[in-house]
């Protein structure tokens, strides 16, 4: 069993960390500085140190030269990210914004261990200097990396991932949101040659616009109100290793100028310097956004494009996916129960059927909180689909539920029981009730659709369609 070192100044992250880390089968130790860990623990005997960067006395980047080659995971706030940054130059092996997700920090746990592991255990001369894979596409991507499923658009996907991965060439990965780009991303750098080196992880959307260019590029001292020093920024933070740009539509353009230099000239130079400096970094860009569409109006560099575009990934989304979401279901089930000490839990077959046929349109992303509330709310062993909190019942209409659906047409009586392909479910639902309100009750019209009268009330509110407040008038 692992044995890991909390060093945390704050009692209730520390006491969180620590139970989340030994409901999955970790040991750990605590302390609330360094000089404390100094004081109670032999720090090199540890498998693993997560420390927060800033500590009362020594900040935690003391603990990577007193690990003596212990691995050291950095904890900050969003806004210390460039501290975080200068630690890694300073051999951390990884850090994490706070306030952190609790799979992106046990993931990041798993995989710190498994390269510390791996590393130490094979002989200097056989190290590969990125990870290879004796039965190409099956362990190091679905399995090591992470990614589950097997349906062909992934099959396809995984043997792209291959190709791609080994080289140096930038990446374009597409896909809406939530169906895990950044997984991805995790992958390609986990494959290639650059693996031992940083990988800087960017979210374009969650920093401000007027912070961009500093985080990304450095600044020098006073280029700037408040800039009382000349610091790194994340570009040159990733040199020698990957730098991934999470929704990089959200890009000013005025960053957007700066980033295509780095790819054409593979230079930078810090806000308010004369002076490039090189980098060697490979870039590895996501969006849910179509940047050639943002390129023709004016919203996106059409040079920059072109440049992102050499290689393109596309995700496909949870719905075309086929019977993975319940793989990927179950694997969420058994995480989740696993928190909670459960080894009961299973999917009701209404359930398993509700996952198959919902749209999710949140993705991945949504499929995991809907599993994580119905483990956390379920008193019995079967996970019933109504404690998936999700909206299913359209998915199951019968054919006989659409009639005359189709909406009108010029004001016309449209008898026909044939919905126009064109038009969606939520479009269905919306000409429904707008045809059959007016001599249907709510709770009628809510039967007819298969809904609850909840379900149905939540619907109105988000189509926009209000009650008719005359009550049930007679069919005309």
């Amino acid at each position: 069993m692992p044995h890991i070192l909390i060093v945390e100044d704050e009692t209730i992250i520390r006491s969180a960390l620590r139970r989340l880390l030994e409901r999955n089968q970790y040991q750990v130790s605590e302390a609330g500085s360094v000089q404390e860990a100094q004081e109670r623990f032999s720090i090199p005997t540890f498998d693993l140190i997560v420390s927060d960067l800033r500590l009362p006395g020594a900040p935690g980047t003391e603990l990577i030269k007193l690990g003596q080659g212990t691995p050291v995971l950095i904890m900050t706030s969003y806004a210390s990210l460039r501290s975080a940054v200068d630690s890694m130059k300073m051999g951390a092996v990884d850090y994490i914004a706070k306030p952190f997700d609790h799979d992106e920090m046990l993931q990041a746990v798993a995989r710190i261990l498994r390269d510390h592991q791996s590393a130490s255990s094979a002989p200097a001369e056989q190290r590969p200097t990125g990870k290879t894979s004796e039965k190409p596409g099956s362990e190091n991507v679905n399995g090591e990396i992470g990614i589950i499923g097997s349906c062909p658009p992934m099959q396809d996907l995984y043997s792209k991932i291959r190709k791609v991965a080994p080289t140096d060439s930038n990446v374009l990965i597409q896909g809406e949101s939530g169906t895990g780009k950044e997984l991805v991303a995790r992958a390609l750098h986990n494959l290639s040659k650059r693996a031992k080196a940083p990988m800087i992880s960017v979210n374009c959307a969650a920093i401000p616009e007027s912070l961009i260019e500093s985080e990304l590029f450095g600044h020098e001292k006073g280029a700037f109100t408040g800039a009382s020093a000349g610091r790194a920024g994340l570009v040159e933070a990733a040199d020698g290793g990957t730098l991934f740009l999470d929704e990089i539509g959200e890009l000013p353009l005025e960053a957007q100028a700066r980033l295509l230099r780095v790819l054409q000239e593979g230079e930078i130079r810090r806000v308010g310097s004369v002076q490039s400096q090189k980098v060697d970094v490979r870039l590895i860009a996501a969006t849910h956004r179509d940047l050639k569409s943002l390129a023709k109006i004016g919203q996106f560099r059409e040079d920059l494009y072109y440049r992102l575009h050499v290689i393109a990934l596309k995700l496909p989304a949870l719905r075309e996916r086929g019977a993975d979401v319940n793989e990927i279901a179950n694997a969420f089930l058994q995480r989740q129960s696993a928190r909670i000490n459960r080894n009961d839990l299973k999917f009701a077959p209404d359930a398993e059927q509700a996952i198959r046929h919902y749209s999710w349109p949140g993705n991945v992303r949504e499929l995991e909180n809907a599993v994580e509330r119905a483990v956390i709310l379920s008193e019995s062993p079967e996970i019933s689909a109504e404690l998936l909190g999700i909206d299913i019942e359209l998915s199951d209409l019968e054919d006989d539920d659409f009639i005359g659906l189709a909406p009108q047409q010029g004001g016309g009586s449209n008898t026909s029981h044939e919905p126009t392909e064109d038009l969606s479910l939520e479009d269905y639902f919306q000409h429904f009730v707008l045809e059959h309100q007016d001599h249907m009750t709510e709770t009628e019209l809510a039967r007819k659709l298969g809904v609850s009268r909840k379900c149905l009330w939540e619907r109105r509110q988000r189509l926009g369609i209000p009650r008719r407040k005359t009550g049930v008038a007679s069919e005309s």
